[in-house]
């Protein structure tokens, strides 16, 4: 594990923000301009900026659950049937990665997998029926 530095941590550079490049129609940046104007923002950065961050706040729960789907689980995870299940009829799909041990219940049949899981990444042991394997193939990295 590598030493800390004598230097204190509040010396660590501060991250730079990452610089984007948007094309606008003249309608939209005319109407930014104009709400620039009249002073409801500091300039166009500022709106966009501000805009950014309130769908990111809009679409929060959508991305926590994202984010909750896509971590390495650690240990050992289990997909039953009606886990599966509910993430169709949710019309979601689950990229499933472990550390340890990964089952999918017996039950699950080849086209409830290929429904729900869209990719599946396991460093230690996969229990999976051979069908399921097989249906998965594709998907495990």
């Amino acid at each position: 594990m590598p030493r800390a530095s004598s230097k204190s941590l509040s010396a660590a550079p501060k991250p730079q923000d990452e610089k984007i490049t948007i094309n606008l129609g003249c309608v939209d940046l005319g109407q930014i301009d104009l709400l620039v104007q009249e002073g409801f923002y500091a300039n166009r950065t500022d709106f966009i900026r501000t805009a950014t961050r309130n769908l990111l706040t809009v679409h929060g729960d959508s991305v926590r659950q994202a984010a909750a789907r896509k971590t390495l689980s650690l240990g050992v995870l289990h997909l039953t049937k009606a886990d599966l299940q509910a993430l169709r009829a949710a019309g979601e799909k689950l990229d499933v990665r472990v550390l340890g041990l990964a089952t999918i219940d017996p039950s699950v049949t080849p086209e409830l997998a290929l429904a729900t899981i869209s990719s599946l990444t396991v460093l230690g042991a996969l229990h999976a029926s051979p069908a399921v394997r097989a249906a998965l193939s594709k998907r495990i990295r």
